[in-house]
Order: C-alpha cells, then sequence, then structure tokens
C-alpha cells in the first residue's frame, strides 16, 4: 500500500496475474477524480490514472535498494514525465500550492484606458468633426 505521509515521494511495486511493474506516486501530483490516483508506471514511462480500489491491494512498498536502483535506471524518465504531467496541470498546482503560486511572475499591469497614447494624424490635424460632417446627408 502506498503511503506519501512519511516520504514526499513513494516507490512500490504493482503486482498483477499480467507481471509487476514499478509504480512511483508523487505527493504534489494533482488530485485525481474521485476513486482515482496519478502513478508514473515505469513500464510505460508515463503518469497515468488508477483505479484506487483496485490498484491499491495489489501496491508493494520497495525497500532502499530497491528504490535506489529505480532511481538509477527510471530517474531521467520519471523527471521528464513528471515535469511534463505538472506543466499540463499548472492551474491545479498554483491553486493549490500557495508557494508554487508566490514564485510565479506576476502578469503585466492591464493598460487602462487613460493610459494608452493618443494617435495623431500624418498632417499634425486631429480635428476630426469636420471630415464626417460634409460627407453625411440628412
Amino acid at each position: 500500500m502506498y503511503k506519501t505521509t512519511k516520504k514526499p515521494v513513494w516507490y512500490g511495486e504493482l503486482r498483477t496475474a499480467r507481471g509487476n511493474t514499478i509504480l512511483i506516486h508523487d505527493k504534489q501530483f494533482p488530485d485525481a477524480s474521485a476513486g482515482r490516483v496519478y502513478f508514473y508506471n515505469a513500464t510505460r514511462e508515463a503518469i497515468i490514472e488508477y483505479a484506487e480500489d483496485i490498484v491499491k491491494p495489489n501496491l508493494h512498498e520497495l525497500d532502499d535498494q530497491a528504490i535506489a536502483e529505480v532511481e538509477k535506471t527510471c530517474g531521467a524518465a520519471w523527471f521528464a514525465a513528471r515535469e511534463e504531467f505538472m506543466a499540463k496541470h499548472q492551474g491545479w498546482v498554483e491553486a493549490n500550492n500557495p508557494k508554487s503560486a508566490a514564485a510565479t511572475p506576476k502578469k503585466a499591469k492591464a493598460v487602462s484606458e487613460d493610459d494608452e497614447p493618443e494617435l495623431e494624424s500624418a498632417d499634425g490635424d486631429d480635428d476630426y468633426d469636420d471630415d464626417w460632417s460634409d460627407d453625411y446627408d440628412d
């Protein structure tokens, strides 16, 4: 069973009739749909949403030696998949992690109508009223 209360990243193995695969769960992943959870699947090299009720009984935590081996063999792919996944879910991360929201640059100040530059005509004549009144017939 995976428990992220002790560690921010959990390393384990999903054991099924089809075979075993290494799964990694990061505490910073966004919440999945109700009853579901995200894990990095080392075989697929992707973060996948799983039905928690189905996988939970088949999860087995890795020991420290196995974790070191997984970090060595899957580390680069795991971090690349994590970065891509978190970028796609950036809105969730900012909304639920005040530290990351504060670290992001603020948007540029919106330009108000008073701040807009005035346009000048090429001949220097800014009086447009005369141009329109001559062409308008009642």
